[in-house]
């Protein structure tokens, strides 16, 4: 008979960092005062924006929203799911409409307009971004 040595692997680094006294991750938040951001015109008339995350390879992106009275966010697909807190005002599509302290989101691959009588403030969390009507990436839903 032959003896077989075991030998232990390598720990990994997470697993290193988890033995002995806790420690955490130096620079693994990111703190983000909405207050000092400036308030930038978004593609849409009477829409403005603050960009809180963006992960541009992902397609991710948090951000606040201000919807002036009468705003309108045109026809468009939700390639995944999209959530919208309403922080002030409200806003509205043909499902129903989402007021302040109201949350709201849509399924991926719904389609919509969306739009705002009084004006709002939401903070909105996208994975994927909105494809919007005769644009590239616009497909009919299957």
């Amino acid at each position: 008979m032959t003896a077989q040595t075991h030998s232990t692997p390598p720990a990994s680094p997470f697993a290193e960092r988890l033995s002995g006294p806790l420690q955490a991750t130096v620079g693994g938040s990111t703190y983000v005062d909405p207050a000092t951001l400036e308030w930038e015109k978004s593609q849409f008339d009477k829409i403005w924006k603050k960009v809180l995350y963006r992960n541009d390879a992902a397609g991710e992106m948090t951000v606040l929203l201000k919807w002036e009275p009468g705003a309108r966010l045109p026809f468009h697909k939700h390639p995944e799911i999209e959530q919208s807190w309403v922080l002030e005002g409200s806003f509205y599509d043909h499902d129903g409409i989402c007021r302040a302290g109201q949350f709201v989101w849509r399924k991926p691959g719904s389609l919509h307009e969306t739009r705002s009588d009084e004006g709002c403030l939401l903070l909105a969390i996208y994975r994927k971004p909105n494809v919007f009507y005769k644009s590239a990436g616009f497909q009919d839903p299957q």
